[in-house]
């Protein structure tokens, strides 16, 4: 077994019309599809998009830590 880890950050942003706690799930669901080995988030950034004078879209940058498998 290794005494160290290497580790990789993707950027990545998630979008929901429910909430900002939503758009981060949808985000790192999907990333899961594709990376393995994921540990950590990181918000980078919040936004949104305006419909009519309401929120249409909560949109949240991420940074996804994940491990190098083998390291």
């Amino acid at each position: 077994m290794s005494d160290h880890h290497v580790y990789k950050k993707v950027e990545v942003v998630g979008s929901s019309k429910k909430s900002i706690e939503d758009a981060i799930e949808n985000a790192i669901a999907e990333c899961s599809k594709n990376l393995r080995n994921i540990e950590w988030f990181e918000v980078q950034e919040t936004r949104g998009h305006v419909v009519d004078g309401k929120v249409g879209h909560y949109q949240v940058v991420l940074k996804i830590g994940f491990k190098i498998e083998g390291s």
